[in-house]
């Protein structure tokens, strides 16, 4: 039978570990159907129900997919994204992102458009436009109330919404 000091401290060392942090110097850049590798909305992760496809629209219950190198956050980890004001959760990886994280730069690849259109060479022109260059924070073990911006990244087959990326939002928790 455990005493209560150390159910205590379990329950503090476990709130520990699910504290809020603002890991920052991330890379940011983006990727969607006509870039994925293979082309389409197929991830490496089955997060969520969504089968194995990217998506999400940035709320706390349905965020957007993020891809980056095994072992740089957790499989099916939620974060916030201050540069979007979308969570994001991690379902995918990133070639790129893997080649930085071993060299000890992270970086995250965030999914733009559909599941299940193509947008072509619009599409990577929007990532494009939408990768600022920088570097920025992400919000591990965020709180589900913050703020959220639902607009598209990219709707095909033109629309790209490079006004709703905030690159001055600080990350807090």
């Amino acid at each position: 039978m455990k005493s209560v000091a150390a159910i205590i401290t379990t329950a503090v060392l476990a709130g520990f570990s699910q504290a809020c942090s603002t890991p920052g110097n991330y890379i940011v850049t983006f990727y969607g159907y006509p870039d994925n590798s293979p082309p389409g909305p197929a991830t490496a992760l089955n997060c969520g129900g969504r089968n194995g496809k990217a998506g999400g629209t940035g709320t706390y219950a349905d965020p957007i997919t993020i891809a980056t190198a095994p072992g740089e956050l957790n499989n099916c980890e939620i974060v916030y994204l201050p540069l979007l004001t979308k969570y994001g959760r991690v379902e995918d990886t990133c070639e790129q992102c893997t080649t930085d994280w071993k060299n000890g730069q992270p970086h995250i690849d965030i999914w733009t458009g559909s599941n299940s259109v193509n947008g072509g060479n619009n599409q990577i022109n929007c990532e494009n436009s939408l990768t600022f260059g920088g570097r920025y924070s992400i919000v591990r073990n965020p709180p589900t109330n913050y703020g959220v911006d639902t607009t598209p990244l990219f709707v095909a087959p033109n629309t790209c919404n490079t006004n709703h990326v905030y690159p001055s939002n600080p990350a807090h928790c």
